[in-house]
């Protein structure tokens, strides 16, 4: 077995026993990008030297006594987040030559703990998508069969993680764009609290729902990951003011006498039956684990995905009318005779399909005589959806839930159909319209392609998730 094939976790034990080098589990993880990259895409920039440099910095570190438990390992991200000197493309031709003069603050977090960063990952372009086939850099593929998507938008990260490119991988999740690559890929991802994690040096796509999280293989990894990223910081409006556990803790309890919900609108019809029949053997095993089963309902979840696309769109395209091709980015020369024409010739030309379409409906979304209509109505029904949230849990510590409808789909099988591209969200919206905790498990596989389910947990409470996801996986051993 080879060092990229390690768990965080596991590698982390190694590493501070002094049985393996930083810059061994490093070179092992290049090897892995050079026999598989050409495949799947993952990557949109390696920074082998740089990662080859921070894994010698890592090793004297850890000869010095003072390292922390992510000393030395290899960390890809997602490259809708700021590195300092390396490009930050967000996936789109308009900026894809922009370096960063700083680095984000969860990014400078995993320095200061001494992790590699191995390099930055493919994504849908400004993380609009489901498949990460909507990159200016080319299609990612499924590692377990790559005549598969990987799922969206975080695709690159979770691709990376589960085919032993990297061991640790940051992503970010608006709607599902960490939780469902995690369930594609076969690996674990969490979407932490709404203000967990920073987001400044995060380019914004949709800033109340954009959260910044992880991929690993085990949850343990995850608990690993929370630890070093999470915390306040005051050069993040949204980023809340409350004290950060140790994560690993949680996973020294069990679930014995914990009640799990199951949302009854979540098993109702569209769902790929072998998939339901596989979440429910999960469910089974918490039976047997000692835990409550409780059905519980959510009432004005039919109103998630309209919600969520009215609300994400909308604040897409105030977003992302910085990008004119004056201050930064891509600028359009050809057919730009005057600073108006410039101005649709630079975005007709940087921006792909998918971002138009979503700029173009936010647009229309927030003009004077459909705000009321369309955009009010959204935010009163984000809170009715907030509220469904809040009467479950008043009966249940964690909600246990499908991730998507089905298994991946082929490659181009949805590209000419962007609302069935959009349904495939419709588990995973409505957890960021409530800003609330999500994580995948890995549950097996249907027709020989990954199946997780989703543990979603009260606000702040990714402890909660982390216990009883890592009680699953410990018990399966």
């Amino acid at each position: 077995m080879k060092l990229c094939d390690y768990n965080a976790f596991e590698l982390s034990q190694m590493l501070q026993q002094k049985k393996v080098t930083a810059m061994e589990v490093t070179q092992s993880v290049l090897e892995r990008i050079e026999l598989r990259e050409s495949e799947l895409n993952a990557f949109i920039h390696v920074t082998a030297g740089t990662a080859l440099a921070q894994a010698k910095e890592a090793d004297a570190r850890i000869q010095s006594g003072k390292a922390t438990p992510m000393t030395g390992l290899p960390v890809a991200i997602k490259d809708n987040i700021c590195t300092n000197g390396i490009q930050t493309t967000a996936g789109s031709k308009i900026l894809e030559n922009y370096i960063p003069p700083y680095n984000a603050t969860c990014v400078d977090k995993l320095r200061n703990d001494g992790a590699i960063i191995i390099g930055k990952t493919n994504m849908d372009q400004f993380g609009m998508g489901s498949s990460t086939e909507k990159s200016a850099f080319g299609v990612t593929k499924n590692p377990v069969n790559p005549e598969y998507v990987p799922g969206g938008s975080s695709g690159g990260s979770a691709a990376a993680t589960a085919a032993g490119e990297t061991i640790l991988a940051l992503g970010t999740d608006t709607g599902g764009s960490i939780r469902m690559p995690a369930a594609y890929c076969g690996c674990t991802g969490i979407k932490p609290t709404y203000g967990r994690v920073s987001r400044y040096g995060v380019i914004a796509y949709a800033s109340s729902l954009d959260q910044v999280g992880g991929f690993g293989r085990t949850v343990a990894d995850l608990a690993l990951l929370l630890n070093s990223i999470c915390g306040h910081d005051a050069l993040d409006s949204t980023s809340a003011n409350i004290s950060k556990p140790d994560f690993t803790r949680a996973l020294n309890k069990d679930v014995a006498g914990l009640k799990i919900g199951l949302p009854r609108e979540y098993f109702a019809e569209g769902m790929d039956p072998a998939v339901k029949e596989n979440i429910l053997k999960a469910v089974k095993t918490y039976e047997d684990m000692g835990a409550e089963i409780m059905e519980v309902s959510f009432p004005n979840i039919k109103y998630a995905i309209a919600t969520y696309y009215l609300l994400a769109t909308a604040e897409a395209s105030s977003n992302l009318a910085r990008y004119d091709g004056v201050r930064f980015g891509y600028r359009a020369e050809k057919n730009a005779d005057d600073l108006l024409s410039m101005y649709e010739t630079t975005r007709s030309e940087g921006f792909g399909d998918e971002v138009k379409r979503r700029i173009m409906l936010g647009s229309y979304v927030l003009s004077a005589g459909y705000y009321d209509a369309y955009y009010r109505k959204a935010q009163k029904a984000r809170t009715l959806i907030r509220q469904d949230f809040d009467h479950a849990f008043e009966l249940v510590d964690c909600i246990l839930a499908p991730v998507t409808p089905s298994t991946p789909f082929k490659l181009g099988e949805k590209n000419d159909d962007p609302l069935q591209m959009y349904l495939e969200d419709i588990y995973t919206v409505s957890l960021n319209l409530a800003g609330l905790p999500g994580m995948t498990v890995n549950c097996g596989q249907v027709r020989d392609l990954p199946v997780g389910f989703q543990l979603i947990g009260k606000a702040f409470d990714e402890s909660m998730v982390l216990r009883v996801g890592h009680a699953y996986e410990m018990h399966l051993k």
